[in-house]
Protein backbone atom coordinates (compact mmCIF):
# COMPACT_ATOMS: atom_id res chain seq x y z
CA UNK A 1 0.00 0.00 0.00
CA UNK A 2 1.29 3.50 -1.06
CA UNK A 3 0.69 6.25 1.58
CA UNK A 4 -1.87 7.81 -0.77
CA UNK A 5 -4.20 4.66 -0.33
CA UNK A 6 -3.04 4.66 3.88
CA UNK A 7 -4.30 8.35 4.34
CA UNK A 8 -7.36 7.86 2.04
CA UNK A 9 -8.09 4.56 3.43
CA UNK A 10 -8.24 6.83 6.77
CA UNK A 11 -5.23 5.38 8.15
CA UNK A 12 -2.06 6.72 9.13
CA UNK A 13 0.87 6.94 6.72
CA UNK A 14 3.29 5.05 6.95
CA UNK A 15 6.71 6.92 9.06
CA UNK A 16 3.74 8.71 10.02
CA UNK A 17 5.62 10.86 13.06
CA UNK A 18 7.26 12.55 10.28
CA UNK A 19 4.90 13.90 8.49
CA UNK A 20 3.75 17.06 10.61
CA UNK A 21 2.69 20.73 9.31
CA UNK A 22 6.32 21.51 9.44
CA UNK A 23 7.68 18.56 7.36
CA UNK A 24 4.73 18.67 4.65
CA UNK A 25 5.01 22.39 4.44
CA UNK A 26 8.91 22.69 3.74
CA UNK A 27 8.20 20.07 0.99
CA UNK A 28 6.10 22.02 -0.73
CA UNK A 29 8.29 25.20 -0.49
CA UNK A 30 11.46 23.38 -1.79
CA UNK A 31 9.62 21.26 -4.79
CA UNK A 32 7.71 24.53 -5.87
CA UNK A 33 10.89 26.66 -6.06
CA UNK A 34 12.34 23.81 -7.75
CA UNK A 35 10.12 24.05 -10.25
CA UNK A 36 10.89 27.67 -10.50
CA UNK A 37 7.50 28.54 -8.96
CA UNK A 38 6.57 31.61 -7.26
CA UNK A 39 4.18 31.53 -4.12
CA UNK A 40 1.39 33.97 -6.39
CA UNK A 41 2.03 31.21 -9.33
CA UNK A 42 0.93 28.18 -6.99
CA UNK A 43 -1.90 30.16 -5.24
CA UNK A 44 -3.29 30.67 -9.07
CA UNK A 45 -2.88 27.11 -9.71
CA UNK A 46 -4.64 25.53 -7.19
CA UNK A 47 -7.35 28.91 -6.68
CA UNK A 48 -6.13 29.97 -3.19
CA UNK A 49 -4.94 32.90 -1.69
CA UNK A 50 -0.82 33.36 -1.78
CA UNK A 51 -1.07 34.15 2.37
CA UNK A 52 -2.92 31.14 2.50
CA UNK A 53 -0.18 28.84 1.20
CA UNK A 54 2.28 30.61 3.11
CA UNK A 55 0.84 29.65 6.49
CA UNK A 56 1.41 26.08 4.94
CA UNK A 57 4.77 26.15 3.66
CA UNK A 58 5.56 27.66 7.00
CA UNK A 59 4.04 24.77 9.11
CA UNK A 60 1.21 27.41 10.42
CA UNK A 61 -1.78 25.52 8.73
CA UNK A 62 -2.24 21.89 8.09
CA UNK A 63 -3.80 21.41 4.83
CA UNK A 64 -6.65 18.65 4.48
CA UNK A 65 -5.67 15.76 2.08
CA UNK A 66 -7.70 17.28 -0.97
CA UNK A 67 -5.78 20.61 -0.90
CA UNK A 68 -2.56 18.26 -0.90
CA UNK A 69 -3.94 16.61 -4.29
CA UNK A 70 -4.06 20.10 -5.99
CA UNK A 71 -1.20 21.59 -4.72
CA UNK A 72 0.78 17.83 -6.00
CA UNK A 73 -1.37 18.23 -9.69
CA UNK A 74 0.00 21.93 -9.71
CA UNK A 75 3.90 21.43 -8.76
CA UNK A 76 3.76 18.29 -12.02
CA UNK A 77 4.34 16.01 -8.66
CA UNK A 78 2.22 13.22 -6.36
CA UNK A 79 0.79 12.81 -3.01
CA UNK A 80 3.53 10.48 -2.16
CA UNK A 81 6.29 12.80 -3.16
CA UNK A 82 4.71 15.41 -0.27
CA UNK A 83 4.35 12.67 1.47
CA UNK A 84 8.36 10.75 1.36
CA UNK A 85 10.26 10.96 4.47
CA UNK A 86 13.59 11.61 2.38
CA UNK A 87 15.49 14.34 3.67
CA UNK A 88 14.79 17.98 3.18
CA UNK A 89 17.83 19.97 1.71
CA UNK A 90 19.67 21.16 4.48
CA UNK A 91 17.85 25.04 5.16
CA UNK A 92 14.74 23.07 5.02
CA UNK A 93 15.52 20.89 7.61
CA UNK A 94 16.92 23.63 9.98
CA UNK A 95 13.93 25.77 9.50
CA UNK A 96 11.93 22.60 10.56
CA UNK A 97 14.45 22.38 13.78
CA UNK A 98 13.84 25.91 14.85
CA UNK A 99 10.45 26.41 14.01
CA UNK A 100 9.89 23.30 16.95
CA UNK A 101 11.97 25.07 19.15
CA UNK A 102 10.54 27.82 19.29
CA UNK A 103 6.92 25.87 20.07
CA UNK A 104 8.39 23.60 22.80
CA UNK A 105 8.62 24.79 26.44
CA UNK A 106 12.05 26.60 26.45
CA UNK A 107 10.96 29.32 24.11
CA UNK A 108 7.81 29.68 25.89
CA UNK A 109 9.58 30.20 29.28
CA UNK A 110 11.76 32.46 28.05
CA UNK A 111 9.05 34.54 26.91
CA UNK A 112 9.74 34.10 23.17
CA UNK A 113 6.60 34.45 20.96
CA UNK A 114 7.19 31.88 17.98
CA UNK A 115 7.86 33.46 14.62
CA UNK A 116 7.96 33.06 10.82
CA UNK A 117 11.43 32.22 9.65
CA UNK A 118 11.65 34.34 6.59
CA UNK A 119 14.15 32.82 4.14
CA UNK A 120 16.50 36.31 4.65
CA UNK A 121 17.32 35.05 7.98
CA UNK A 122 20.79 33.39 7.21
CA UNK A 123 21.48 30.13 7.98
CA UNK A 124 24.19 30.78 10.56
CA UNK A 125 21.53 32.98 12.69
CA UNK A 126 19.42 29.86 13.04
CA UNK A 127 21.78 27.37 14.41
CA UNK A 128 23.02 30.34 16.90
CA UNK A 129 19.15 30.46 17.96
CA UNK A 130 19.58 26.35 17.95
CA UNK A 131 22.47 26.09 19.79
CA UNK A 132 21.69 28.89 22.54
CA UNK A 133 18.73 26.31 23.04
CA UNK A 134 20.72 23.94 23.21
CA UNK A 135 22.45 24.85 26.02
CA UNK A 136 19.63 26.65 28.08
CA UNK A 137 18.37 22.80 28.35
CA UNK A 138 21.50 21.72 28.86
CA UNK A 139 21.49 23.88 32.12
CA UNK A 140 18.32 23.32 33.30
CA UNK A 141 19.23 19.79 33.23
CA UNK A 142 22.68 20.17 34.90
CA UNK A 143 20.91 22.44 37.68
CA UNK A 144 17.93 19.30 38.03
CA UNK A 145 20.48 16.48 38.18
CA UNK A 146 21.03 16.07 41.42
CA UNK A 147 17.48 15.84 42.60
CA UNK A 148 16.25 13.97 39.59
CA UNK A 149 15.59 10.86 41.15
CA UNK A 150 13.39 12.46 43.33
CA UNK A 151 11.42 14.45 40.93
CA UNK A 152 10.91 10.94 38.77
CA UNK A 153 9.83 9.03 41.56
CA UNK A 154 7.45 11.74 42.56
CA UNK A 155 6.06 12.17 39.29
CA UNK A 156 5.25 8.70 38.76
CA UNK A 157 3.58 8.76 42.43
CA UNK A 158 1.38 11.12 41.62
CA UNK A 159 0.52 9.82 38.42
CA UNK A 160 -0.64 6.46 40.21
CA UNK A 161 -2.63 8.34 42.85
CA UNK A 162 -4.26 10.36 40.24
CA UNK A 163 -5.22 7.24 38.55
CA UNK A 164 -6.77 5.92 41.88
CA UNK A 165 -8.35 9.53 42.40
CA UNK A 166 -5.91 9.25 45.38
CA UNK A 167 -8.51 6.82 47.05
CA UNK A 168 -6.44 3.39 48.29
CA UNK A 169 -8.89 0.70 49.52
CA UNK A 170 -6.57 -1.54 51.20
CA UNK A 171 -5.02 1.28 53.60
CA UNK A 172 -8.76 2.38 54.27
CA UNK A 173 -9.05 -1.18 54.93
CA UNK A 174 -6.55 -1.97 57.37
CA UNK A 175 -7.71 1.92 59.36
CA UNK A 176 -11.05 -0.13 59.62
CA UNK A 177 -9.55 -3.36 61.13
CA UNK A 178 -7.11 -1.73 63.81
CA UNK A 179 -9.88 0.94 64.53
CA UNK A 180 -12.41 -1.71 65.32
CA UNK A 181 -9.65 -3.77 67.02
CA UNK A 182 -9.38 -0.94 69.87
CA UNK A 183 -13.17 -0.75 69.93
CA UNK A 184 -13.18 2.72 68.60
CA UNK A 185 -16.73 3.60 68.52
CA UNK A 186 -16.90 6.16 65.69
CA UNK A 187 -16.29 9.88 65.13
CA UNK A 188 -12.82 11.74 66.20
CA UNK A 189 -9.93 9.67 67.61
CA UNK A 190 -8.96 10.72 70.88
CA UNK A 191 -5.60 10.87 72.32
CA UNK A 192 -6.81 7.90 74.46
CA UNK A 193 -7.70 5.72 71.19
CA UNK A 194 -4.30 6.79 69.53
CA UNK A 195 -2.92 5.10 73.23
CA UNK A 196 -5.09 1.97 72.37
CA UNK A 197 -3.40 1.34 69.17
CA UNK A 198 -0.07 1.76 70.30
CA UNK A 199 -0.94 -0.78 72.79
CA UNK A 200 -2.52 -2.96 70.93
CA UNK A 201 0.49 -3.15 68.77
CA UNK A 202 3.57 -3.49 71.48
CA UNK A 203 4.16 0.00 72.44
CA UNK A 204 3.76 2.55 75.52
CA UNK A 205 4.43 5.79 74.70
CA UNK A 206 7.16 8.00 76.22
CA UNK A 207 7.77 11.58 76.22
CA UNK A 208 11.08 12.93 76.33
CA UNK A 209 13.19 16.43 76.08
CA UNK A 210 15.79 15.24 74.23
CA UNK A 211 14.29 14.14 70.73
CA UNK A 212 17.08 13.66 68.17
CA UNK A 213 16.54 16.87 66.20
CA UNK A 214 16.71 15.21 62.65
CA UNK A 215 13.56 12.84 64.11
CA UNK A 216 9.71 13.26 64.98
CA UNK A 217 9.66 10.52 66.88
CA UNK A 218 11.71 7.18 68.01
CA UNK A 219 10.50 3.61 67.91
CA UNK A 220 12.67 1.35 70.17
CA UNK A 221 11.65 -2.11 68.68
CA UNK A 222 13.41 -4.21 70.59
CA UNK A 223 11.82 -2.53 73.86
CA UNK A 224 8.32 -1.71 72.37
CA UNK A 225 8.98 1.99 73.64
CA UNK A 226 7.58 4.82 71.71
CA UNK A 227 9.52 8.33 71.78
CA UNK A 228 7.91 11.53 71.37
CA UNK A 229 8.70 15.18 72.02
CA UNK A 230 7.74 16.49 75.21
CA UNK A 231 6.58 19.65 73.32
CA UNK A 232 3.87 17.74 71.83
CA UNK A 233 0.54 18.77 73.32
CA UNK A 234 -2.76 20.26 71.93
CA UNK A 235 -4.32 20.17 68.32
CA UNK A 236 -2.52 21.14 65.05
CA UNK A 237 0.37 21.04 63.26
CA UNK A 238 1.58 18.95 66.54
CA UNK A 239 -1.07 17.13 67.44
CA UNK A 240 0.15 14.26 69.43
CA UNK A 241 -2.17 11.67 68.30
CA UNK A 242 -0.95 12.62 64.66
CA UNK A 243 2.78 11.65 66.21
CA UNK A 244 1.70 8.65 67.56
CA UNK A 245 0.01 7.65 64.54
CA UNK A 246 2.60 8.61 61.99
CA UNK A 247 5.19 6.46 63.87
CA UNK A 248 2.96 3.34 64.18
CA UNK A 249 1.46 3.29 60.79
CA UNK A 250 5.19 2.54 59.49
CA UNK A 251 4.82 -0.92 61.71
CA UNK A 252 1.52 -1.58 60.46
CA UNK A 253 2.42 -1.36 57.08
CA UNK A 254 5.39 -3.17 57.67
CA UNK A 255 7.67 -0.83 55.84
CA UNK A 256 11.50 -1.84 55.76
CA UNK A 257 14.55 0.16 55.60
CA UNK A 258 14.19 2.23 51.61
CA UNK A 259 16.36 1.73 48.88
CA UNK A 260 15.29 4.10 46.36
CA UNK A 261 13.87 7.31 46.68
CA UNK A 262 10.82 5.62 44.49
CA UNK A 263 10.25 3.56 48.23
CA UNK A 264 10.82 6.30 50.19
CA UNK A 265 7.95 8.64 48.76
CA UNK A 266 5.89 5.26 48.74
CA UNK A 267 6.39 4.47 51.98
CA UNK A 268 6.07 8.33 53.32
CA UNK A 269 2.74 8.72 51.18
CA UNK A 270 1.50 5.18 52.74
CA UNK A 271 2.09 6.38 56.40
CA UNK A 272 0.26 9.68 56.01
CA UNK A 273 -2.73 8.22 54.60
CA UNK A 274 -3.25 5.66 56.74
CA UNK A 275 -2.68 8.56 59.50
CA UNK A 276 -5.43 10.50 58.11
CA UNK A 277 -8.04 7.76 57.44
CA UNK A 278 -7.26 6.73 61.13
CA UNK A 279 -7.90 10.23 62.64
CA UNK A 280 -10.75 11.21 59.87
CA UNK A 281 -12.40 7.05 59.24
CA UNK A 282 -13.87 6.97 55.79
CA UNK A 283 -17.26 5.39 57.31
CA UNK A 284 -17.73 8.17 59.50
CA UNK A 285 -16.64 11.10 57.20
CA UNK A 286 -18.14 9.53 53.52
CA UNK A 287 -21.52 9.63 55.11
CA UNK A 288 -21.28 13.32 56.45
CA UNK A 289 -19.91 14.61 53.12
CA UNK A 290 -22.30 13.23 51.22
CA UNK A 291 -25.64 14.74 53.48
CA UNK A 292 -23.10 18.33 53.22
CA UNK A 293 -23.27 17.69 49.26
CA UNK A 294 -27.16 17.07 49.67
CA UNK A 295 -27.71 20.46 51.50
CA UNK A 296 -25.06 22.48 48.83
CA UNK A 297 -22.88 23.22 52.26
CA UNK A 298 -19.71 21.30 51.93
CA UNK A 299 -16.32 22.84 53.85
CA UNK A 300 -12.77 21.52 54.62
CA UNK A 301 -13.64 23.58 57.95
CA UNK A 302 -16.11 21.57 59.26
CA UNK A 303 -14.45 18.51 58.40
CA UNK A 304 -11.37 19.93 60.39
CA UNK A 305 -13.45 20.80 62.98
CA UNK A 306 -15.33 17.60 63.58
CA UNK A 307 -12.60 16.26 63.98
CA UNK A 308 -10.18 18.23 65.51
CA UNK A 309 -7.37 17.93 63.21
CA UNK A 310 -4.88 20.49 61.03
CA UNK A 311 -6.71 22.06 58.54
CA UNK A 312 -3.74 20.47 56.12
CA UNK A 313 -4.95 16.63 57.25
CA UNK A 314 -8.18 17.84 56.56
CA UNK A 315 -7.56 19.35 53.23
CA UNK A 316 -5.84 16.42 52.33
CA UNK A 317 -7.99 13.63 53.71
CA UNK A 318 -11.16 15.70 51.28
CA UNK A 319 -8.72 14.94 48.20
CA UNK A 320 -8.92 10.66 49.26
CA UNK A 321 -12.96 10.81 49.76
CA UNK A 322 -14.12 13.57 46.85
CA UNK A 323 -13.99 11.18 43.80
CA UNK A 324 -14.58 7.80 45.06
CA UNK A 325 -17.43 9.15 47.37
CA UNK A 326 -18.94 12.60 46.13
CA UNK A 327 -18.07 11.97 42.76
CA UNK A 328 -16.07 15.20 42.72
CA UNK A 329 -12.59 15.58 40.92
CA UNK A 330 -10.62 18.00 43.40
CA UNK A 331 -7.03 19.64 43.11
CA UNK A 332 -4.54 20.08 46.48
CA UNK A 333 -1.49 22.50 46.60
CA UNK A 334 0.17 23.41 49.61
CA UNK A 335 2.41 26.45 48.83
CA UNK A 336 5.11 28.06 51.06
CA UNK A 337 5.21 31.64 51.45
CA UNK A 338 7.84 32.16 49.15
CA UNK A 339 5.54 31.06 46.67
CA UNK A 340 7.43 27.72 46.26
CA UNK A 341 4.90 24.79 45.76
CA UNK A 342 5.72 21.69 48.39
CA UNK A 343 2.93 19.17 47.69
CA UNK A 344 0.62 18.95 45.29
CA UNK A 345 -2.25 16.64 43.86
CA UNK A 346 -4.72 17.20 41.26
CA UNK A 347 -7.26 14.85 39.23
CA UNK A 348 -9.22 17.71 37.99
CA UNK A 349 -7.39 18.79 34.95
CA UNK A 350 -5.96 22.10 36.45
CA UNK A 351 -3.03 23.53 34.76
CA UNK A 352 0.18 23.31 37.70
CA UNK A 353 3.17 24.94 36.95
CA UNK A 354 5.88 22.47 36.31
CA UNK A 355 9.69 22.06 34.99
CA UNK A 356 10.27 19.68 32.27
CA UNK A 357 10.38 16.24 33.51
CA UNK A 358 6.76 17.08 34.70
CA UNK A 359 7.72 17.95 38.27
CA UNK A 360 5.41 20.21 40.44
CA UNK A 361 7.04 20.59 43.44
CA UNK A 362 9.64 22.79 43.70
CA UNK A 363 7.91 25.15 41.02
CA UNK A 364 6.57 28.82 42.07
CA UNK A 365 3.18 28.86 41.81
CA UNK A 366 1.50 31.61 40.08
CA UNK A 367 0.67 34.98 41.91
CA UNK A 368 -2.95 35.03 40.71
CA UNK A 369 -3.93 31.52 42.21
CA UNK A 370 -5.70 31.50 45.56
CA UNK A 371 -2.64 29.46 46.82
CA UNK A 372 -0.62 32.86 46.59
CA UNK A 373 -3.46 35.10 46.75
CA UNK A 374 -4.57 34.11 50.52
CA UNK A 375 -1.37 35.71 51.45
CA UNK A 376 -2.45 38.98 51.17
CA UNK A 377 -5.46 38.57 53.14
CA UNK A 378 -5.34 40.23 56.07
CA UNK A 379 -8.53 38.17 57.84
CA UNK A 380 -7.33 34.66 59.01
CA UNK A 381 -10.64 33.93 60.88
CA UNK A 382 -12.31 33.03 57.63
CA UNK A 383 -11.02 30.63 55.12
CA UNK A 384 -10.77 32.52 51.91
CA UNK A 385 -12.36 31.75 48.55
CA UNK A 386 -11.76 32.71 44.80
CA UNK A 387 -12.53 31.91 41.56
CA UNK A 388 -9.84 31.54 39.00
CA UNK A 389 -9.76 32.12 35.32
CA UNK A 390 -7.44 29.90 33.69
CA UNK A 391 -6.57 28.07 30.31
CA UNK A 392 -8.33 25.10 31.14
CA UNK A 393 -10.98 26.99 32.21
CA UNK A 394 -12.41 28.24 35.80
CA UNK A 395 -11.80 26.93 38.90
CA UNK A 396 -12.82 27.17 42.98
CA UNK A 397 -10.31 27.02 45.76
CA UNK A 398 -10.97 27.84 49.29
CA UNK A 399 -8.03 28.07 51.28
CA UNK A 400 -6.24 28.66 55.05
CA UNK A 401 -2.60 30.01 55.82
CA UNK A 402 -0.94 27.48 58.38
CA UNK A 403 2.60 28.47 60.49
CA UNK A 404 5.53 25.66 61.50
CA UNK A 405 9.10 25.61 61.84
CA UNK A 406 9.38 25.71 58.09
CA UNK A 407 6.95 29.17 57.98
CA UNK A 408 3.64 29.99 57.09
CA UNK A 409 2.37 27.69 54.20
CA UNK A 410 -1.15 27.82 52.07
CA UNK A 411 -3.33 24.77 51.87
CA UNK A 412 -5.91 25.16 49.14
CA UNK A 413 -8.22 22.64 47.87
CA UNK A 414 -10.18 23.49 44.74
CA UNK A 415 -12.36 22.28 41.97
CA UNK A 416 -13.81 22.76 38.76
CA UNK A 417 -16.36 25.61 38.26
CA UNK A 418 -19.24 23.32 37.32
CA UNK A 419 -18.70 21.56 40.95
CA UNK A 420 -18.69 25.02 43.52
CA UNK A 421 -22.18 24.33 43.68
CA UNK A 422 -21.70 21.70 46.35
CA UNK A 423 -19.51 24.37 48.58
CA UNK A 424 -19.73 27.14 51.01
CA UNK A 425 -18.02 29.92 49.77
CA UNK A 426 -19.33 29.44 45.97
CA UNK A 427 -20.85 33.26 46.49
CA UNK A 428 -17.63 35.05 46.96
CA UNK A 429 -16.50 38.00 44.67
CA UNK A 430 -12.93 37.40 44.67
CA UNK A 431 -11.91 36.50 41.30
CA UNK A 432 -8.39 36.03 39.62
CA UNK A 433 -6.97 35.62 36.14
CA UNK A 434 -4.14 33.12 35.03
CA UNK A 435 -2.29 32.68 32.04
CA UNK A 436 1.00 31.01 33.39
CA UNK A 437 0.35 28.45 31.06
CA UNK A 438 0.54 30.25 28.03
CA UNK A 439 2.71 33.13 28.86
CA UNK A 440 5.31 34.25 31.69
CA UNK A 441 2.64 35.46 33.58
CA UNK A 442 3.54 36.73 37.09
CA UNK A 443 6.96 34.48 36.56
CA UNK A 444 8.60 37.68 35.02
CA UNK A 445 8.76 40.90 36.38
CA UNK A 446 6.58 43.51 35.03
CA UNK A 447 8.68 45.10 32.15
CA UNK A 448 8.83 48.88 33.26
CA UNK A 449 10.42 47.36 36.91
CA UNK A 450 12.73 44.79 35.11
CA UNK A 451 14.17 47.84 32.67
CA UNK A 452 15.05 50.29 35.89
CA UNK A 453 16.24 47.57 38.21
CA UNK A 454 17.60 44.92 36.06
CA UNK A 455 21.23 45.99 36.09
CA UNK A 456 20.99 47.65 40.03
CA UNK A 457 20.20 44.66 42.16
CA UNK A 458 21.69 41.61 43.39
CA UNK A 459 19.82 39.36 46.16
CA UNK A 460 21.66 37.06 47.99
CA UNK A 461 19.04 33.88 47.31
CA UNK A 462 17.50 32.05 50.55
CA UNK A 463 17.87 28.69 49.01
CA UNK A 464 16.29 25.91 50.59
CA UNK A 465 18.58 23.05 51.70
CA UNK A 466 15.95 20.41 49.99
CA UNK A 467 16.80 22.20 46.88
CA UNK A 468 20.47 21.12 47.05
CA UNK A 469 20.20 17.58 48.23
CA UNK A 470 19.65 14.16 46.96
CA UNK A 471 17.89 11.60 48.83
CA UNK A 472 20.06 11.56 52.16
CA UNK A 473 22.20 8.21 52.46
CA UNK A 474 21.98 5.71 55.69
CA UNK A 475 20.32 3.43 57.53
CA UNK A 476 17.23 6.16 57.52
CA UNK A 477 17.26 9.16 54.80
CA UNK A 478 17.47 12.15 56.74
CA UNK A 479 18.40 10.93 60.15
CA UNK A 480 21.59 11.67 62.28
CA UNK A 481 22.11 7.70 63.48
CA UNK A 482 24.88 8.67 65.76
CA UNK A 483 22.46 10.94 67.49
CA UNK A 484 19.51 8.28 67.20
CA UNK A 485 21.81 5.35 68.64
CA UNK A 486 23.11 7.33 71.60
CA UNK A 487 19.47 8.37 71.94
CA UNK A 488 18.53 4.98 72.35
CA UNK A 489 21.24 3.93 74.65
CA UNK A 490 20.24 6.30 76.84
CA UNK A 491 16.99 5.40 76.84
CA UNK A 492 16.79 2.03 77.06
CA UNK A 493 15.33 0.68 80.42
CA UNK A 494 18.23 -1.44 81.93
Amino acid sequence: MTREDAVAAGGPAPDDEDMDAFTIGRRIRQIRTGRGMTLDDLAAAVGRAPSQLSMIENGRREPKLSLLRTIARALGSSLDALLESEELDPRAALEIEVARAMAGPTFRSAGITPFRIPRAVPDEALRALLALQGEIERLHDERAATPEEARRANIALRRLMRKQDNHFPDLERQARELLAAVGHPGGPVTQRTASDIAAHLGFSIHHVADLPQTTRSVADLAHGRLYLSSRLSGAGPADPRTAVLQALSSRILGHTEPTSYDEFLRQRVETNYLTGALLIPESDAAPALREAKERRAISIEDLRDAYSVSYETAAHRFTNLATQHLGIPVHFLKVHESGTITKAYENDDVDFPTDRLGAIEGQLCCREWTSRAVFEVDDRFNPYYQYTDTANGTYWCTARVEHSSEGAHSISVGVRFDDTKWFLGRDTAHRGVSRHSVDVCCRRAPVELEERWRTSAWPNVKTPRTLLATLPTGAFPGVDTTDLYAFLEAHAPS
